[in-house]
């Protein structure tokens, strides 16, 4: 494999990146089990505009592009913050639906990547689950990813525990589990 080495995951690292700029690179996976039905997580999870109303730690959504009638293709502005002094902001484009188990799509801005979120029930208990493989964008965060990924990982888990326990709310139902 010409102009490629392997990266850190054992994967091939492009030409011109080293081991250090890829500490810049985040894989998350969170889960919160909800004991609610899918089909009403999966309209509260849709409505990405709405966010802001029920997920502490999303300060604002701007809708760019609907999309088409399945979701395919809206584009939304995201600003999130949490307990650290930073907002981080992105635009999310929504490349696949599969409607009420599977929304995917890209980032682009501060940070870049992808996200899923799976949903799957079983006795009126609904998993959710977020895979979020970004990589920062921002000098300073990257400079500083050495010694402030734990921070990083922190933070991305308090906001994402704050979006279990909001959606949660927001159904009327308990959280379960979250992780």
């Amino acid at each position: 494999m010409s102009g490629a080495r392997q990266g850190l995951t054992g994967s091939p690292e492009p030409a011109g990146e080293s081991r250090w700029s890829r500490l810049a690179e985040y894989s998350f996976l969170t889960t919160w089990l909800i004991g609610a039905e899918r089909e009403r997580a999966w309209d509260v999870l849709e409505d990405v505009a709405r966010w802001p109303e029920w997920w502490r730690g999303v300060v604002g959504v701007d809708e760019l592009d609907p999309g088409g009638q399945d979701g395919v293709g809206s584009r939304h502005a995201i600003a999130w913050r949490s307990r650290l002094p930073y907002t981080v902001s992105f635009e999310f484009v929504t490349d696949l639906v599969e409607r009420p188990a599977l929304m995917q799509g890209r980032a682009e801005g501060e940070l870049t990547g992808t996200g899923r979120w799976r949903l799957f029930e079983q006795d009126g208990v609904t998993a959710v689950l977020y895979e979020w493989v970004v990589r920062t964008r921002r000098p300073w965060m990257n400079a500083l990813a050495p010694v402030a990924r734990p921070v990083f990982a922190t933070n991305h888990d308090i906001v994402m525990r704050w979006g279990g326990e909001g959606l949660a709310r927001r159904l009327g139902a308990p959280l379960l589990a979250h992780g």
